[in-house]
């Protein structure tokens, strides 16, 4: 059982490591994953409950969210106010500190060279409350520095301190005559280190912000009433109350407000916001309908069938908020390297201020050495590196009508080289049409009336898409009399005073019915083809031929077709026989087609092509769809499916469209190439950064880098990884890479 559980009182992707090995520690917990971007904790878990993770969390030294939280002001305004205050004092300061380098005038009573210590009093008042603004740096770091856990807190309280005890000792030197001191104060360092933080911070925090909006969206699509029939009065209700079978009304103009069927009415209907699909749709009596979709224009009564979690929505939401908040194997990486970094950090400033030290450089000299690479190495880019993409990435795909359920089939998705489909629902309509008429003798919309009105009272599909291409042409049918139906071979009935026959070649023969040549071979055409032909006779005489066929989804061609263009296989397995399934693959121009298939066949296939080392998907939408599904490396299921073969797919095409396919693997390549990006960027900043703190230039003649711009470096670095991911939303996942 998967739980996920929103935490606060990270500051990095340390906090984040330490928080899952806490966890992981525990008795039954099989797995456990935190998200820093998404500041949620995932566990995967039979027997521990949320008390026992809610322990080993505070144990850690966080806490789970507020439940409350919605009411409390946002992150990003907090951090906004923090930063207002903090520039409140850094700028006087930085103006106290340093103007009369640039020959700004300073009052007598702080002039540095006739009042050294006023000088450096001014600057100690100015630094006092930014230090009280950043509390939490030196809280956070300080005690989890105590704990031998180190963080990116860890390593801004110490380089402030730092500052800010060399600030103290340079005053005892002025206190004690040495008044040159007054030039090496590092007040301003200190505040203006915390001011910077706090700057990257709140830039981190709205950019990490709308990483989410998808969900925001999402969960705004609900409207909060509905209007409910109860008994002979129409009621408005909230949305909770709501029940399964309640009769419902959506008028023009109207948010749908839960999943149902409609029973009375028609409208046009808006499903752009679930599906990425901006035609409206018309529906009548006998559509189903889903909540949060916009009614355009009509009215409609409708019954519900879903309600609260078990809406498209709401677990359409749920499918996003799991995937968001869980990790990609690459992200690993990043990881591992976290959970060692800050100590490493620690370790290298220590041996870098030291080693100046010893090679007779000042103090002072050794304290900048010292802050800088504190400063710059925290690892904030490197924790927000992955999660911020794999969250913008499933948010955009969520938008298109494409929910992908994670970063594991995220990152898989792209390595794909052979699709495997399902024929029946998912290459076809699932469902067969009238796809040829071929009268003989009779006109062509007669010989589809009298087919149609003998086949109403049949129930068998091939009957019902006689008399559905009747209805949908406007045919005016006439009622059947005397009608039988004909084990294996068709029906007969009398239709206007004729009596008709409409069944196979079998029916013909046996009621001595003679059938032209031209139409037996153009029957066996129709049956190479992977239709079902039809005869029909009328009092004695045969008048023509009609067939249907499970008819190919129109975008199906497009998407094999891209398919092949992005360099990847395609295969189709089917329980049809083989004649029908060479015909639909020959259609599709599909590279290879395996027929006569029993659904737990459809794996052991799968799996064979995974010994010959191909990275697989398999697209499907029935019940027998879902072992195969779960054994390939990513499942793809038709949004039109069974609840079954959505649960255990991995990507699920709500618009029931297979070009998503395509779309859902190019928007894999556009995440993961993102990811590399980050992790580029974040591994060599911290890389080229470090030396370059360490005083590297500085043996070849070079700069020292002063501590304001490492701090400055540092927030801009994770401001750069976040940003990057959010460029992800403007990827045209409909065009090719």
């Amino acid at each position: 059982m998967r739980k996920t559980y929103k935490i606060s009182g990270m500051t990095c992707a340390a906090c984040a490591a330490r928080i899952e090995r806490f966890v992981k520690k525990l008795d039954g917990v099989s797995d456990a994953s935190v998200n820093f971007a998404a500041e949620s904790l995932t566990v995967d878990s039979e027997k521990v409950s949320a008390k026992e993770v809610e322990a080993a969390v505070v144990k850690a030294g966080y806490a789970f969210a507020d439940k409350n939280a919605k009411a409390k002001m946002p992150h990003d305004k907090v951090m906004l106010i923090r930063l207002i205050l903090s520039l409140v004092f850094a700028v006087p300061l930085l103006t106290v500190s340093m103007g009369h380098m640039i020959g700004m005038p300073l009052p007598d009573i702080i002039e540095p060279h006739s009042n050294p210590m006023n000088f450096a009093l001014a600057q100690l008042l100015l630094t006092v409350p930014v230090i009280i603004i950043g509390w939490k740096f030196f809280w956070d770091g300080f005690r989890n520095l105590f704990r031998l856990s180190p963080n990116m807190d860890s390593l801004i309280a110490l380089g402030s301190t730092a500052a800010l005890v060399y600030g103290f000792y340079a005053m005892y030197k002025i206190g004690q005559g040495e008044t040159e001191y007054a030039m090496h104060l590092y007040f301003e360092s200190c505040a203006t280190i915390l001011t910077l933080i706090t700057l990257g911070k709140y830039l981190e925090a709205r950019s990490k912000g709308k990483t989410d909006e998808s969900v925001k969206k999402l969960m705004n699509l609900a409207p909060k009433t509905a209007f409910v029939m109860r008994g002979d009065k129409e009621l408005e209700v909230s949305l909770s109350q709501v029940k399964v079978g309640d009769i419902v009304v959506s008028r023009s103009g109207e948010s749908i407000a839960v999943d149902g069927e409609i029973i009375e009415g028609s409208a046009v209907v808006d499903e752009s916001m679930l599906t990425g699909e901006s035609v409206p749709i018309e529906k009548r009596v006998g559509d189903k309908v889903v909540g949060a979709t916009l009614n355009k224009n009509g009215f409609f009564k409708y019954r519900s069938e879903k309600v609260g979690e078990d809406t498209a929505l709401s677990r359409i939401i749920k499918f996003v908020e799991e995937a968001q908040g869980s990790k990609a194997p690459i992200a690993r990486l990043a990881d591992v390297i976290s959970a060692y970094f800050v100590p490493t950090v620690l370790a290298l400033a220590v041996i870098a201020s030291l080693g100046w030290l010893i090679a007779g450089e000042s103090g002072e000299f050794c304290v900048t050495i010292l802050i800088s690479v504190l400063v710059i190495a925290c690892p904030c880019a490197l924790g927000l590196a992955t999660p911020t993409a794999i969250m913008v990435g499933t948010g955009k795909g969520a938008e298109n009508g494409i929910l992908i359920k994670g970063g594991q089939p995220l990152e898989q998705a792209c390595k794909i080289t052979t699709v495997v489909f399902d024929k029946t629902g998912t290459l076809t309509e699932g469902k067969p049409s009238l796809t040829d008429i071929l009268p003989s003798g009779t006109e062509r919309d007669e010989l589809a009336r009298l087919a149609a009105s003998a086949e109403a009272a049949s129930g068998h599909p091939l009957s019902e898409a006689v008399v559905q291409y009747a209805v949908k042409n406007k045919l005016a049918l006439s009622s059947a009399e005397n009608y039988t139906n004909l084990e294996g071979k068709g029906i007969s009935a009398e239709v206007d005073g004729k009596k008709l026959l409409v069944g196979n070649r079998r029916l013909m023969d046996e009621a001595g019915i003679a059938v032209p040549d031209e139409f037996t071979e153009r029957a066996e055409r129709l049956a190479d083809l992977g239709k079902t032909p039809m005869y029909c006779a009328a009092d004695g005489q045969f008048i023509g031929l009609i067939a249907a066929a499970d008819t190919i989804k129109k975008e199906s061609l497009e998407a094999i077709a891209e398919l092949h263009r992005m360099g990847i296989k395609t295969l189709m397995l089917t329980g049809d026989n083989a004649r029908t399934a060479r015909a639909v693959a020959g259609e599709l121009n599909i590279d290879n087609f395996i027929a006569e298939v029993l659904p737990e066949e459809k794996a052991e296939h799968i799996k064979k092509l995974q010994q010959e080392g191909e990275v697989t998907a398999m697209a499907g939408d029935g019940i027998n769809d879902a072992v195969a599904l779960t054994q390939a490396d990513v499942g793809i299921a038709v949004g039109q499916g069974t609840d079954v073969a959505i649960e255990c797919a991995d990507i699920v095409l709500i618009k029931d469209d297979l070009r998503d396919v395509c779309k859902a693997i190019r928007l894999s390549k556009a995440t993961i190439r993102n990811i590399k990006q980050n992790l580029f960027w974040a591994f060599g900043y911290n890389t080229l950064g470090i030396p370059v703190a360490m005083g590297v230039l500085h043996i070849f003649g070079g700069p020292l880098l002063n501590p304001m711009i490492a701090a400055a470096a540092m927030s801009l670095s994770s401001v750069s990884v976040v940003s990057n991911a959010l460029r992800l939303k403007t990827v045209k996942i409909e065009e090719r890479i």
